[in-house]
């Protein structure tokens, strides 16, 4: 089992990364490979799914999202892919919020998420996350005033790692609309 890896981005794919460490090429499943830089350096934090028919690594930016992973794949009936689809289309606190608000309505915007899912997602972690110390970030607040605006998440996060995080909130939403017109 691996905690994490550390190496250098080989090349993005629209559902995974693959990171050499040592010369060693990793496929890894993350939640959004655009937000990953070819050429660059990164520490992705990993879990290694095992089963009859799979031996997956997935990867993740920083611990939170990962043990929020690890805590969907518990919910019975709630697999790594669609794990990893939620942690894709919706923000840590606004999963977290849905769940701890029993907001059926967010969950079941997840693909493969319906009705009686989304009912066991908050049978089984309601009350549960209080560990998570997860702020609102200007990223969380700019994919929520752009879905208000209508568009897609799967668009959003392409564009989110093109802006530039050092600007005021305003400015970073007027900077994701001309990408997004682009």
């Amino acid at each position: 089992m691996y905690g994490y890896i550390i190496g250098n981005i080989k090349y993005v794919t629209s559902n995974y990364i693959v990171i050499d460490n040592h010369g060693i090429g990793y496929i890894i499943f993350v939640a959004n490979p655009y937000s990953y830089e070819e050429g660059k350096d990164y520490t992705v934090y990993t879990y290694n799914f095992i089963s009859e028919t799979e031996n997956s690594l997935y990867g993740f930016k920083t611990l939170e999202e990962k043990e929020l992973f690890l805590k969907l794949i518990n919910v019975k009936g709630l697999g790594p892919k669609t794990a990893n689809v939620m942690l894709a289309t919706g923000s840590l606190s606004g999963i977290i919020d849905a769940i701890e608000r029993e907001n059926i309505l967010y969950l079941k915007k997840f693909p493969k998420v319906g009705e009686k899912l989304a009912r066991q997602i908050i049978l089984d972690l309601k009350g549960k996350l209080n560990n998570f110390e997860v702020e609102k970030s200007y990223d969380d607040e700019l994919v929520e005033v752009l879905e208000n605006l209508g568009y897609k998440p799967v668009d959003i996060k392409k564009v989110l790692p093109k802006v530039d995080k050092d600007k005021s909130l305003e400015e970073q939403i007027k900077e994701a609309l001309k990408l997004m017109l682009k």
